[in-house]
């Protein structure tokens, strides 16, 4: 049974297929756009097509940008020497909150997953190679998550780039702030001991 008109239904339907949306948030985001005055609505609808249409990937690090080189490739006072590969543009971001890291990046758009079908030549391996070999690059910070395919993917790229001289290095991983250690994994643990540092 239909609660709504087509177009309300139509319109909860559409918002429900974007991630993370349930069916009761798709209905909540339906009715306060129903409630906006039109001319956010239409800005709204603007930014969304306009967004669609002229965000690309950034030509030298591969992150979504509106511009052919993104701010932080262009940026000079960058140390382009040192880049961190991270999967994906918003654990870029999640870097750049820090404001503690001063290279560039490198985007891949995914990690290595047999079980998924995603091999190396799925995700942006080959650029992050060519990149390698034009640039005069000194460190490559591997920042893969800690996930199974995380750690493939970081495995990968390290055989890959050591026989080039670079120098490889993986971000550290271990017990969260604030995180009781009787609840954490084993692994979790064991990477915690591993990459310990002097006090």
């Amino acid at each position: 049974m239909e609660y709504y008109s087509k177009q309300i239904g139509q319109l909860i339907s559409e918002l429900s297929g974007l991630p993370g949306i349930g069916a009761k948030s798709a209905q909540r985001l339906a009715f306060h756009i129903l409630h906006m005055p039109i001319e956010d609505v239409e800005k709204l609808s603007e930014t969304l097509v306009d967004a669609r249409k002229n965000v690309r990937y950034c030509k030298e690090c591969f992150t979504l940008t509106d511009q052919e080189v993104c701010p932080i490739c262009s940026n000079e006072k960058r140390n382009h020497k040192k880049i961190m590969v991270v999967e994906d543009s918003r654990d870029l971001a999640a870097y750049e909150k820090t404001q503690k890291y001063d290279g560039v990046y490198h985007v891949l758009h995914g990690a290595i997953s047999p079980m998924q079908g995603v091999g190396p030549a799925d995700i942006r391996l080959k650029e992050l190679m060519q990149r390698l070999q034009k640039d005069d690059v000194e460190e490559v910070i591997i920042a893969t998550n800690s996930s199974l395919e995380g750690e493939t993917t970081a495995m990968y790229i390290s055989k890959l780039i050591k026989p080039s001289g670079i120098r490889v290095t993986r971000i550290a991983s271990g017990v969260p702030v604030g995180g009781d250690l009787e609840y954490i994994d084993e692994v979790t643990l064991l990477r915690a001991l591993d990459g310990r540092t002097e006090l």
